[in-house]
């Protein structure tokens, strides 16, 4: 069972060596406007910062009193 999950993962592991290349036929996307040139496939890959912004690890130092909601009315 063991040597079964490993070879499985082996296989699965190789899968995602091969270089990244468009379908045979097929071109890349045009360049988008306003570009001098193509992107290439690992630029297309990669997630700009607006789409996985930086996480901030800022800590709280001190714990603050909220300031009050003067449009946070009971329900009439």
């Amino acid at each position: 069972m063991r040597y079964a999950l490993l070879l499985a993962a082996l296989a699965l592991g190789g899968c995602g060596a091969t270089g990244l290349t468009p379908a045979p036929g097929k071109q890349l996307p045009v360049a988008p406007y306003g570009a001098t040139a193509k992107p290439t496939p690992a630029q297309l890959l990669t997630p700009s910062n607006q789409a996985r912004p930086d996480r901030s690890d800022e800590l709280l130092t001190r714990s603050q009193d909220r300031r009050s909601d003067e449009f946070s009315l009971p329900p009439q």
